[in-house]
């Protein structure tokens, strides 16, 4: 498989406070990686790091063989990665329109079919201000922003917070769709189920570091994981 996010050794700080140790990772072309774990155990700060929105070091951080390290946000974007970040960020005095063409800005893509073509309620509320609307609606705008950059990676954190579990299964059933046509997912989700079901692999944060990673599939199956994230065993 064709790598196109590659991280080794990634450590991050907020000051002076450590909070990722030695993490290794990649994403493949077209594929969806999910990280798991408990709250606290570092997977919002590591999609920070890679957006460079947290202080980091790596002796490998790099996207599509360009390195990442000391890149500034902007730079970031601009070769390729979107970060949905967790709460969506949406602008909720503008309209479902302008929230996505902002998404666009910078590669001056104004063109939202593809976006309604995954979300088709977007479309029936198109002129809708989104501060009006659902929070699962809302999560749509928000990953139809980022694909707006026409990314080859997005970054979703947390996307099933505070969604009712239809609404999950809803947008999650999208994001092959969205790794079909070219671009990377690497998901965040509190879902353990779900986000093992969805990804074809996995990697599992604790107090920082990667304790486990493999086939989503195997992962799922796995007792420790199922003790300690399903209440099963």
């Amino acid at each position: 498989m064709r790598q196109v996010l590659e991280v080794h050794n990634l450590s991050a700080r907020y000051g002076r406070v450590e909070v990722l140790w030695e993490v290794d990772l990649f994403v493949g072309s077209k594929e969806i990686v999910s990280l798991v774990g408990p709250n606290g155990a570092g997977k919002t700060s590591l999609l920070r790091a890679l957006s460079g929105m947290a202080s980091s070091s790596a002796d490998v951080m790099s996207f599509r063989g360009k390195d990442l390290r000391g890149l500034s946000i902007e730079q970031i974007v601009d070769v390729g990665i979107a970060h949905v970040p967790e709460g969506r960020r949406l602008f909720p005095g503008l309209t479902v329109r302008d929230n996505l063409r902002l998404g666009g800005w910078r590669t001056h893509n104004q063109d939202v079919s593809r976006v309604v073509e995954l979300f088709p309620k977007l479309g029936q509320r198109i002129n809708q201000v989104c501060g009006t609307m659902s929070g699962g609606e809302q999560q749509m705008v928000a990953i139809g922003r980022g694909l707006m950059g026409e990314p080859d990676l997005i970054m979703i954190d947390e996307l099933s917070m505070g969604l009712a579990p239809v609404v999950v299964e809803e947008i999650i059933d999208v994001l092959p769709d969205i790794a079909a046509s070219g671009t990377s997912v690497l998901l965040v989700e509190q879902d353990v189920d779900a986000a093992l079901t969805t990804a074809e692999r996995a990697y599992v944060l604790e107090t920082g570091r990667v304790v486990m990673s493999g086939q989503a599939g195997e992962l799922l199956a796995d007792p420790r994981i199922q003790q300690a994230y399903l209440g099963i065993g």
